[in-house]
């Protein structure tokens, strides 16, 4: 198949999506519950990166996401997703989380999270993505921050094979030992 790989702007593919917190959206505390928020991230970002790809999109990891203040019950959230960064077949989209009040309408930044997707085609398989036209200079340091958070996975990943792999090393050289304490029957 054949994609259509013409360069996208942010913009064609940013999504707001909202949701009004309700009591089964509870954690025990009485606030939203974490993985409520995790999930609506999940999604915001789901559909910006299906819009960039115009195809399907899976999540492939979440780089970063942290917490500011709690979401309140009976508040709406809101979640703005845009693509940061777009690789041969992964896109960063970075999502910014804001609670309103629906009756104050006081608005709290509580929580901002930035995923990696990558685009499949009808079998499974990773397929090319458009390129990101960055025009402001917002987008561009979205970008240039989101070449930052790759470079660090990158990193840790080598950090984790280099460790996994001097812990083979050690176990070839020990050979047959066991691994954890000898006990003297004596």
């Amino acid at each position: 198949m054949t994609w259509d790989l013409t360069p996208k702007r942010v913009a064609d593919s940013q999504v707001t999506l909202t949701q009004l917190m309700e009591i089964t959206d509870a954690n025990i505390a009485g606030h939203v519950h974490g993985g409520v928020v995790m999930r609506l991230v999940d999604t915001a970002a789901g559909l910006a990166a299906i819009r960039h790809a115009a195809g399907l999109a899976v999540t492939v990891a979440i780089d970063e996401m942290t917490f500011l203040e709690p979401v309140l019950i009976g508040d709406m959230l809101v979640l703005l997703a845009s693509v940061n960064a777009v690789g041969t077949t992964s896109m960063e989209i970075g999502v910014r989380v804001e609670s309103h009040d629906p009756v104050t309408g006081r608005m709290r930044h509580v929580n901002s999270a930035y995923l990696v997707y990558v685009a499949v085609d009808d079998e499974g398989h990773p397929r090319p993505v458009p390129p990101l036209l960055v025009k402001t200079n917002l987008e561009r340091r979205r970008q240039r921050e989101s070449s930052l958070r790759r470079e660090a996975r990158l990193v840790h990943r080598q950090a984790v094979e280099a460790e996994r792999a001097a812990e083979v090393a050690a176990t070839d050289r020990r050979g047959s030992e066991p691994s954890g304490p000898t006990v003297d029957p004596s």
